[in-house]
Order: C-alpha cells, then sequence, then structure tokens
C-alpha cells in the first residue's frame, strides 16, 4: 500500500501522520484500531493474523529489516 492511502486512513483516525514511516505509521493505524502494533516483525512471513490489510507489506518490511541487520 502506498504512503497516500496509508496517510488518508490515518486521517481517518485521527492520527497527525506529519514526519513518520511508514511502518511508524501503519503501527499507529494498527494501535488506534485496537489490533497488535506487530507491523514489520513477522519472523520468516509467519503471522497468525489472515485477515491483516498489513500482511503483504508486513512480510516485505519484515524481511528488509533483517537484512538492514
Amino acid at each position: 500500500m502506498d504512503m497516500l492511502e496509508i496517510r488518508r486512513i490515518a486521517g481517518k483516525l485521527g492520527i497527525n501522520a506529519a514526519g513518520m514511516e511508514k511502518a511508524e505509521l501503519v503501527r499507529a493505524i494498527q494501535r488506534a484500531e485496537g489490533v497488535n502494533d506487530c507491523f514489520g516483525s513477522a519472523a520468516d512471513e509467519e503471522c497468525d493474523e489472515e485477515g491483516c490489510l498489513w500482511r503483504e507489506d508486513c512480510f516485505f518490511e519484515s524481511v528488509a529489516e533483517e537484512e538492514a541487520v
């Protein structure tokens, strides 16, 4: 999902997205929705949240995070 769409979702939830990077913003959205703020933390593309809106991006973010370490 692109940042424009993520910012729209954040705005609907009353989240000020200014200065936030993607992972930080998605986690803020997850917290506002009352769900686990786990974006980017899926290890080996394993996740119990089958219906998560962020699932595909989360796996990509997790791999990028592991490669950066």
